[in-house]
């Protein structure tokens, strides 16, 4: 199994080696995984969309404006 090296700032290390009974390499390994795999149906999904790049960033910006809205309660 090929090895990769990650940083972390010094704080998340900490607070890491607060744990030494946690095998931290696992962890990380099952995050990636789950990672690629909500990224792999998100990408399926895209490719099954019929809506244009503008009509998805406008889309975003929609939403995104609506959370603002309702999180400062302009409702």
């Amino acid at each position: 199994m090929p090895n990769m090296t990650i940083r972390v700032p010094d704080d998340l290390k900490r607070s890491l080696d607060e744990h030494p009974e946690i095998n931290w390499s696992e962890v990380a390994r099952q995050s990636m995984r789950e990672y690629l795999y909500r990224l792999e149906v998100a990408e399926e999904i895209a490719s099954q969309s019929e809506l244009s790049e503008e009509d998805a960033v406008k889309l975003s910006e929609d939403v995104k404006k609506d959370i603002a809205e309702r999180y400062r309660g302009d409702e």
